[in-house]
C-alpha cells in the first residue's frame, strides 16, 4: 500500500456528510459493494496480484475511509479514536447476518432454533475480530503511529470480548480456544525376551 495513503485518507475524510439519514446509509452500503468490486478489478490489472487477505484489508480500509468521510461532524483519521472505531463497529451491525437471541427469546442459548424469532441480526464476533485485526494492520501500513492506533485501543478489545461473550451465551456456541489433543505416548517396542522362547 502506498505510504502516502494515510495522508490521502486523512484529507478525504474532512468532507462533510452524514450517515444519519437513510440515503447516506444505503449509499455507504452500496459503496462498500462497489469498492469491493473496484478493488478486485483494479488489483487484477496490477503487476503483482495481491493475496485474498491483502484485498480484503484494502476493501476494509476503504470502507472505514468512506465511513469517516460520511461522519458528522467530519472526522479526520488523525483525530480518530477507539470510540470512533466502536461507533463504526456498531454501524456495521445493521448489515449483519448472525441471529443473536435476546434473553427473553425462548431460543436463547440454542445454536439452531427450530422456528423463526424476531431477534436482531448482528455482525458475528469472528467477523468483527478479523476486521479489527485487518484495520489495525492497515492503519500502521498506511503511515499511522502504532502507539496511536485506534484499532488497538483497550475499549475496542473490551467491546470485542463483550460481543464474544454475549453471542456465545445467546447462540449456545463456545468460543473457547480448542486445545489440541496430543497423541498418547507410545511405549517403545521391546525386543522379545529369552523367557518367551
Amino acid at each position: 500500500m502506498d505510504p502516502n495513503s494515510f495522508q490521502d485518507l486523512d484529507s478525504l475524510s474532512t468532507d462533510s456528510g452524514t450517515l444519519n439519514d437513510a440515503a447516506s446509509v444505503s449509499a455507504a452500503a452500496t459503496n462498500y459493494s462497489s469498492t469491493a468490486a473496484a478493488t478486485s478489478s483494479s488489483s487484477s490489472s496490477s503487476p503483482a496480484a495481491l493475496s485474498r487477505y491483502e484485498n480484503q484489508k484494502r476493501r476494509d480500509w476503504n470502507t472505514f475511509g468512506q465511513y469517516l468521510r460520511n461522519h458528522r461532524p467530519p472526522l479526520s483519521l488523525s483525530r480518530c479514536s477507539g470510540a470512533h472505531v466502536l461507533e463504526f463497529l456498531r454501524y456495521l451491525d445493521q448489515f449483519g447476518k448472525t441471529k443473536v437471541h435476546t434473553q427473553l427469546c425462548p431460543f436463547f442459548g440454542y445454536p439452531n432454533p427450530p422456528a423463526p424469532c424476531p431477534c436482531p441480526l448482528r455482525q458475528a464476533w469472528g467477523s468483527l475480530d478479523a476486521l479489527v485485526g485487518r484495520l489495525r494492520a492497515a492503519f500502521e501500513e498506511n503511515g499511522g503511529n502504532p502507539e496511536a492506533n485506534p484499532f488497538a485501543a483497550r475499549a475496542v478489545r473490551l467491546y470485542l470480548r463483550e460481543v464474544r461473550d454475549l453471542q456465545s451465551k445467546a447462540r449456545g456456541v463456545s468460543y473457547e480456544k480448542k486445545k489440541r489433543k496430543r497423541p498418547p505416548p507410545q511405549a517403545p517396542a521391546l525386543p522379545p525376551s529369552s523367557e518367551d522362547q
